[in-house]
């Protein structure tokens, strides 16, 4: 004959266990009139034909047909009421379950406002509570078998992932940026999945993100970005520049040591002195065409061919500037009064 349960109760409720089965299989013989003992921080459900029965809560109890209604009619009355009926008892933690993880198994796509798609990683933290033990073994354990801690926490965690991965959608906020809102995207995943959570009798404490971080080619890119958007301060991407090329060659295989402080140093002030003068000379006009040189004219002209070359100079030196139009206008007449008298 099956082993018929007089005292129902749980001692050894592990850290990692969530629900303990009694029997661990099958259906375990019950009789009308055991006690049930239900300790702190736990719950009894009754189970017959994937049905609860009852619930009891901590305290001791003994098994009625007035705490079970769902047993009338199913104790047979040659026995008087004595007989045992068949059932499972599941006894349910009502603890905190902390320092749950989750994390993201591969990098996940998002739409980047900036970079337009970028990859993150992320990880962090979230505790849960079983507020509900009935609905939570009906919905969690009745159906899907899962009874420990390793096994409901990768159950929530595809939920709060999913979560995660929409508020970030909605949210329209670059990885840049990302860094400076985790406590709305943590307010934000709880507010998310609390109906969902709640429908299977259980509650989302707290959930805390940790860490929401780009992936190395994302890393890159927003490197990348950063470098050309320096380029309109040409002082800053100056100094970007010089500071990778110090740094690339310090991390060189067979470049000695890394760079001291006072070489670190110095190659920045180079950096900034070239920048000031790219900057200069950028904001500098660049010079006018210098215009083509006259032929040099004699000291004193006396043939024809060199007073003409003379009033030649004298064009290109106005034109230049170096002559004022009174000295022009009285040496050109000069010249030009003296070719014609030798024509």
């Amino acid at each position: 004959m099956a082993r018929i349960f007089d005292i129902i109760e749980y001692v050894d409720e592990g850290r990692k266990e969530i629900v303990h089965r009694i029997p661990e299989r099958g259906s375990g013989d019950f009789r009308i009139g055991s006690q049930v003992i239900v300790r702190e921080s736990q719950a009894a459900v009754f189970f017959r034909d994937g049905k609860a029965l009852d619930v009891f809560g901590a305290g001791r109890h003994t098994l009625t047909t007035a705490n079970i209604p769902g047993l009338t009619g199913l104790i047979g009355k040659a026995f008087s009421g004595q007989t045992p009926f068949k059932a499972e008892v599941y006894f349910v933690t009502l603890r905190e379950l902390t320092d749950m993880k989750w994390g993201t198994a591969q990098p996940i796509t998002i739409p980047d406002p900036i970079l337009g798609m970028a990859r993150v990683t992320g990880y962090g933290t979230y505790s849960l509570q079983i507020t509900d033990p009935q609905l939570f073994v009906a919905k969690i354990v009745g159906t899907q078998g899962l009874y420990n801690v390793r096994d409901i926490e990768g159950f929530f965690r595809s939920m709060v992932l999913t979560k995660l991965i929409d508020l970030i959608g909605e949210m329209g906020k670059s990885v840049i940026q990302m860094a400076a809102f985790v406590e709305e995207l943590a307010a934000g995943v709880r507010a998310k999945a609390a109906e969902e959570f709640a429908s299977r009798g259980v509650t989302l404490n707290s959930f805390y993100v940790e860490s929401i971080s780009p992936t190395e080619e994302t890393a890159k890119a927003i490197d990348a970005r950063s470098a050309m958007g320096a380029i309109g301060d040409m002082q800053g991407y100056m100094q970007y520049q010089t500071a990778q090329a110090i740094r690339e060659t310090a991390q060189k295989e067979g470049g000695g040591t890394v760079a001291s402080g006072a070489e670190l140093g110095a190659g920045l002030g180079m950096g900034v002195a070239m920048a000031q003068m790219m900057g200069q000379a950028m904001q500098q006009p660049a010079p006018a065409a210098a215009a083509p040189a006259a032929p040099a004219a004699p000291a004193t002209p006396t043939t024809a061919v060199e007073i003409q070359t003379m009033l030649d100079n004298l064009d290109s030196r106005l034109a230049t500037g170096e002559l004022s139009e009174k000295i022009y206008e009285r040496l050109y007449t000069k010249w030009e009064k003296r070719l014609s008298e030798l024509k």
